[in-house]
Parts: C-alpha cells; sequence; structure tokens
C-alpha cells in the first residue's frame, strides 16, 4: 500500500518515528508521501526521503499556516526544489473554512506554487476545504496540471470535475464515519484509476480511534472502508491505487 499523505516529520513523531515506520510496514504499507506545511519543515522532510528510499518528498506552503508564510518563502521553495529530488509540490491550496485565513493572500501564496508546478512538472499535492470550486478555477488557469486533491470532500459532480481535470482524489479516516454517507458514495461510484489512500497521520483519527494519534500502519482500515464500499477486493485495490500514485510521481518512482 501507498499512503499518499503522512505528515511523518510532524513533531507528534518526534520521539518515535522509527517505530511508527515499523508498524506501517508491518502493516503492508511499504510507500509513503511526506508534504511539506511551512518551509522550516523542508530540511527534515528533505533528510527523511534520503535516509529512506520508501518515502516520497513533497515540499510546499499550506494555507492553514499563512501567518508563518513569508513572501521570500515562495521563491525559496522554487530554488529548493531545483536542488532536491522532489516527487510533488505542496501540500498547497486555499482554505475557506477556518476564520482568519485572508482568502487574497492564499492566493499570492498558491498561484507561484501551481506555476511551479507546471515549470517543473510536478504534480501537486492540494488542499481544499470549504474551496473545491475557486481551487479547480486556479488550476484550470495554469492548465496542464496533474496531482492529488486531498482528503477529497466534495459531491460527486466536483469529483468528476476533478477527475476530468486529470487529478486523483485522496480518501482517509473520514469515509470510515458511519456518518459520512454522501462521501462513502463518492468513493462506491469513482473509477479505481482516480483513487488514492492516505492517512492525513498524525491527524484526522479513524472511526473508533478518536482522540488518538493517527499512523500510516492505520491505512489498511482505510482499504477494507474503502472495498467495502466498492465491492471489490481491498488487494484489487491496493494494487490500483499505489500504481495510480507511481504514475503521477514520475521522477522518483
Amino acid at each position: 500500500m501507498f499512503d499518499s499523505h503522512c505528515h511523518l516529520d510532524a513533531v507528534e513523531f518526534a520521539a518515535d518515528r522509527a517505530a511508527v515506520l515499523r508498524r506501517a510496514r508491518q502493516a503492508g504499507v511499504t510507500r509513503l508521501l511526506i508534504p511539506a506545511v511551512t518551509r522550516s519543515s523542508w530540511p527534515l522532510i528533505a533528510k527523511l526521503c534520503a535516509d529512506d528510499s520508501a518515502l516520497y518528498p513533497a515540499y510546499g506552503l499550506h494555507p492553514m499556516f499563512l501567518a508563518e508564510h513569508a513572501t521570500a518563502d515562495v521563491a525559496a521553495l522554487g530554488a529548493f526544489v531545483r536542488q532536491q529530488p522532489t516527487a510533488a509540490i505542496g501540500e498547497c491550496g486555499l482554505d475557506f473554512f477556518l476564520p482568519g485565513l485572508e482568502p487574497q493572500r492564499q492566493l499570492e501564496i498558491l498561484r507561484p506554487q501551481l506555476q511551479l508546478a507546471r515549470e517543473l512538472d510536478l504534480p501537486v499535492i492540494l488542499h481544499a476545504r470549504r474551496a473545491l470550486d475557486p481551487l479547480l478555477q486556479e488550476v484550470r488557469k495554469i492548465g496542464r496540471l496533474r496531482g492529488i486533491v486531498h482528503s477529497f470532500a466534495g459531491s460527486e459532480v466536483q469529483a468528476q470535475q476533478w477527475v476530468r481535470q486529470g487529478f486523483l482524489l485522496g480518501f482517509g479516516g473520514p469515509v470510515t464515519y458511519p456518518r459520512a454517507l454522501r462521501l462513502q458514495a463518492v468513493v462506491a461510484q469513482l473509477p479505481l484509476a482516480c483513487l488514492a489512500l492516505e492517512t492525513d497521520a498524525p491527524d484526522q483519527p479513524l472511526c473508533g480511534h478518536q482522540g488518538q494519534r493517527n499512523e500510516p500502519a492505520m491505512l489498511p482500515e482505510v482499504l477494507n472502508q474503502i472495498a467495502r464500499l466498492r465491492r471489490q477486493e481491498p488487494a484489487l485495490i491496493a494494487s490500483a491505487t499505489t500504481r495510480n500514485l507511481l504514475e503521477l510521481i514520475r521522477r522518483l518512482a
């Protein structure tokens, strides 16, 4: 299995990161994509991924951390990814849910990251909370982009729009909750070639694990839930979603 979204660099994993990876591998999770959220996280992610070929680095500026981003960070991102092995640009995007995140400033940080991804022919890892449609507009303006919409939470119509744009849709903990009926319906109907599995560890704990630190070792529970919803064998979905990600991440695969 390939965890398409795990913040392994997070402070929550500082004390037992090696054990977290060991448990992930014992659970069958053999590859992880590690997206950055701020400039300060880039060096640790680079080191983690340099030390372990099963970890794939993504570098970006997350909209939730808007207060931590300086204008110079955007230019620094371009310089950094030109010097480091890079699987993707991200995590970047738009967040119109949390208060205090000024939309125009979010766009000023996002747009150069999308341009950089196109320039370097890298996929983008997108955060889109209450912002799927505005973010799709930005992606269409740039054109010729590919990537993953992390923790997709939109409608079936929105899912189809993103799929037509050439994006994978990431599904994790939220799909395991009984009340997530709309999300479960979307997962059940999408073509398998559009799906990506994720944990978003240490965040987004699965149903039954509320209040606990999430880990990549929990990915089989996401897989099994999606298999139940789609009435397909877990092994088929694990193989297909891994292939989807390896085809997306061409440079380091």
